[in-house]
């Protein structure tokens, strides 16, 4: 099966124009890091296809390179921090200490079971230290939600792994630790209002497992890779792709996260967002790595690739690394 459908509707950049709008980018301020594909689960909406028997990993030259021109890059205030889990690549210590050095926010976008894993029994103490913010999947309050999306025996670890970082003080007041959990919806269909369903998380939490956090994201499940496979084994593609072109948001096309961000690959390839290095549609149009330009900011005078599945980030309230665009 191919990673990305082909598709006759309108081209993503025709509907642009046909509701007049248009998507310059903004200064850098995001670099987004997929520090490799190695992970402990393999999630069936994972747009990068992780798992336990990937190999691909960040090497310490990479690392070294990002850190050196992230040095010199004052607009950018967040170093977004992926994967797989991205607390498995022996480099990810590094990272986060040294972008913490230069006063940047590091997020680490934890699947929270990794902190129960062989070699990561002082990971959560060592996010807390560093004041590192934590984004956590968690796509449902429910057992049985969270594990037919993200495998058996997931739940119960999940919610020990929140009510441990709750101790150490994330998303009490007052404590400047910071966690944001993460929801997908199941299947083909499109998240419900993100502000009703953080408030159903914070009762359902709250109550029945004494667990805190700061926000609730809802992400759309992008049309690509596992989540596009899932879509054409169960004849879905072409209704979740019209359900996703009806519910066009031109407001929430401008805050797309491709404007103002950069991702890199474990390789150190470069690329507008985590879905085009999913699908390996580089930056420009052209493959570039780390090595080939002088400043992250280089790029901002690049046009940003567009695809049908840009779609999944401009539909209902939109969605992004950071939840809904919209309110």
């Amino acid at each position: 099966m191919n990673d990305i459908a082909i598709d006759v509707r309108p081209s993503f950049a025709h509907t642009l124009r046909t509701h007049g709008v248009a998507l310059p980018r903004t200064p850098l301020e995001i670099l987004q890091v997929n520090v490799g594909k190695l992970c402990d689960l393999a999630c069936h909406h994972c747009h990068v296809e992780a798992g336990p028997r990937r190999t691909e990993i960040m090497q310490a030259a990479t690392v070294n390179r990002l850190l050196a021109l992230l040095a010199d890059a004052p607009t950018i205030h967040t170093v977004d921090l992926t994967g797989g889990a991205p607390e498995m690549n022996p480099h990810f210590r590094q990272l986060v200490r040294e972008s913490r050095a230069m006063g940047k926010t590091v997020i680490d976008r934890c699947n929270l079971t990794i902190l129960f894993r062989e070699g990561q029994e002082d990971t959560a103490q060592f996010l807390a230290d560093q004041g590192v913010k934590i984004v956590a999947s968690l796509p449902c309050y429910t057992k049985a939600n969270v594990e037919k999306q993200r495998g058996q025996h997931v739940f119960d670890p999940s919610i020990r792994a929140l009510r441990m970082l709750s101790e150490l003080g994330y998303g009490r007041e007052g404590s400047g630790l910071e966690i944001d959990l993460v929801y997908n919806p199941l299947g083909a269909t499109l998240p419900p209002a993100q502000a009703s369903l953080e408030a159903d998380y914070r009762r359902e939490l709250a109550q029945h497992f004494d667990i805190h956090f700061n926000h609730l994201f809802t992400i759309t499940n992008m049309p690509i890779k596992r989540f596009l496979h899932l879509l054409e084994r169960e004849g879905l593609y072409d209704s979740y792709m019209q359900t996703l072109l009806d519910a066009f948001n031109p407001q929430a096309a401008l805050g797309v996260m491709c404007r103002n961000q950069l991702s890199v690959d474990w390789r150190g390839h470069l690329y507008d967002c985590d879905f085009n290095q999913a699908l390996e549609l580089p930056l420009g149009g052209r493959e570039r790595t780390l090595w080939d330009i002088d400043a992250l900011t280089d790029i901002e005078h690049e046009r940003i690739a567009f695809g049908s599945h840009c779609y999944g980030c401009t539909a209902g309230a939109g969605s992004s690394c950071g939840g809904a665009l919209t309110v």
